[in-house]
């Protein structure tokens, strides 16, 4: 071995240019390779260019590294839920039906962060920042949920809005981790794995006394149109979700 190349090396790596940017980089490539548990710090280390030591400059051990790769996922998972939900418009059922597929998006784009967030086995309560990047995130899901719970119809009780938050994600996730990701693991469908969420959540507010069929009854064709409401006139829906997709 060449002491004096492989000390040179070491320099240099302890000197890079943006080695925390490059050490979280080196990580996810390791994460969409191997699984957020199949490398080490020096494998990180390694993948960066740099030597083993150089990693402790930023992050205190491995699971330090994970964390900032989760938070960043959670904080991107945030964005681009909110660009979705859009605060409900134009209205709340379109609204919720693109944070269900941004959900799916993200999994299947991201699928490394993905699995840093929720595969990690990271003690998230323990870490501050990172739980709070994960509230965040979850916010939007709950936001939409209490949205829905509002549209609770007459004579239906009103379900709580984190259980109908909790349940959803449990669906969403369900179907991101195991039909909606670009991996090896990927089952295939007779269906988009978007078109299976949307029926899981359309059984799962019809259990809940929801309206789900705008499909207007079949009437005698010589009877005339009725005269329209004023909320039909207004567009508005009339259940949260619709007639299902043929």
């Amino acid at each position: 071995m060449n002491w004096r190349k492989e000390r040179g090396r070491a320099e240099r790596g302890y000197h890079h240019g943006n080695l925390k940017e490059a050490l979280l980089q080196a990580a996810l490539g390791l994460i969409a390779e191997k699984g957020p548990g199949g490398f080490t710090f020096a494998d990180a280390a390694r993948m960066a260019g740099v030597s083993p030591a150089a990693p402790y400059r930023h992050f205190r051990d491995r699971d330090e590294l994970l964390s900032s790769i989760a938070q960043r996922g959670f904080e991107q998972f945030e964005a681009q839920l909110t660009q979705a939900w859009d605060d409900g418009r134009p209205d709340t059922v379109s609204a919720f039906e693109r944070v269900g597929k941004a959900y799916l998006a993200f999994a299947r784009h991201e699928p490394a962060y993905y699995s840093a967030m929720f595969e990690s086995g990271l003690p998230v309560d323990l870490n501050p920042t990172l739980l709070a990047a994960s509230e965040r995130a979850f916010g939007i899901i709950r936001a939409a949920a209490e949205r829905l719970a509002a549209l609770a119809p007459p004579g239906v009780a009103r379900p709580p809005a984190m259980m109908m938050a909790l349940h959803i994600w449990s669906m969403s996730h369900g179907v991101a981790s195991l039909f909606g990701r670009g991996d090896a693991a990927r089952r295939k469908l007779p269906m988009s794995p978007e078109d299976l969420l949307e029926a899981q959540v359309l059984i799962y507010l019809r259990g809940l006394g929801f309206p789900t069929d705008r499909r207007p009854p079949a009437k005698d064709p010589a009877t005339p149109p009725p005269v329209p409401s004023a909320g039909a006139a207004s567009g508005a829906p009339s259940g949260p979700w619709g007639a299902p997709k043929k």
